[in-house]
């Protein structure tokens, strides 16, 4: 898998960073919006909010402008009310720790997961939609993918096959893997790696 993502893995601005913000900033945008869509987005945002302190001072109606035409408004005003909480509580920075992280309102298992993994390293589990589809595809095969038992057994799947080295490779590799490869609808199965 590792050796598949470094000839195959996607370049996407937000793997060239550790910033625990940039990256919290993509994984929201990422939520039910397209890549290509994300990217000039993630783009434009940052050059106005580069920080969280910036985007806690900024107005709410102003956040959500900006946001347009991503959708789903209720993600701007969820990572504007983080930034204000981490600018309160935790002097501007996210923490780095998946208690304290969950905390924040807008922060589920998933993007924790994603916080502590690409930005600060550790060995944190992921389940998105395409994570979910590889190990429910590779290591399960039947059932409902969308029970929440499955969710919990994917989730403890997911936690199990964590490396304990090269984990932010890992991750990205089996996203992309969804994304590319073992598809939706039309998966490559003889591309496989």
């Amino acid at each position: 898998l590792l050796r598949w993502y470094r000839r195959h893995g996607r370049d996407l601005p937000w793997r060239r960073t550790r910033d625990p913000y940039h990256i919290l900033v993509s994984e929201v945008m990422m939520q039910q919006t397209q890549v290509d869509r994300v990217v000039p987005k993630y783009h434009e945002w940052l050059a106005k909010y580069p920080s969280l302190e910036a985007l806690a001072r900024a107005r709410q109606d102003e956040v959500v402008q900006t946001w347009y035409p991503l959708g789903y408004n209720v993600r701007p005003r969820r990572l504007h009310s983080i930034a204000r909480e981490a600018v309160e509580r935790y002097g501007g920075r996210l923490p780095d720790d998946e208690a304290t992280l969950r905390g924040f309102k807008g922060i589920g298992a998933y993007t924790a997961g994603a916080v502590l993994s690409f930005a600060f390293g550790k060995r944190a589990a992921i389940l998105d939609t395409n994570v979910a589809r590889v190990l429910h595809r590779v290591f399960v095969g039947g059932g409902e993918i969308g029970s929440h038992a499955m969710q919990r057994h994917l989730w403890q799947l997911s936690r199990t096959l964590l490396p304990h080295r090269h984990v932010f490779d890992f991750n990205q590799a089996l996203m992309d893997l969804g994304a590319l490869v073992c598809t939706a609808r039309k998966p490559k199965c003889l591309l496989c790696p």
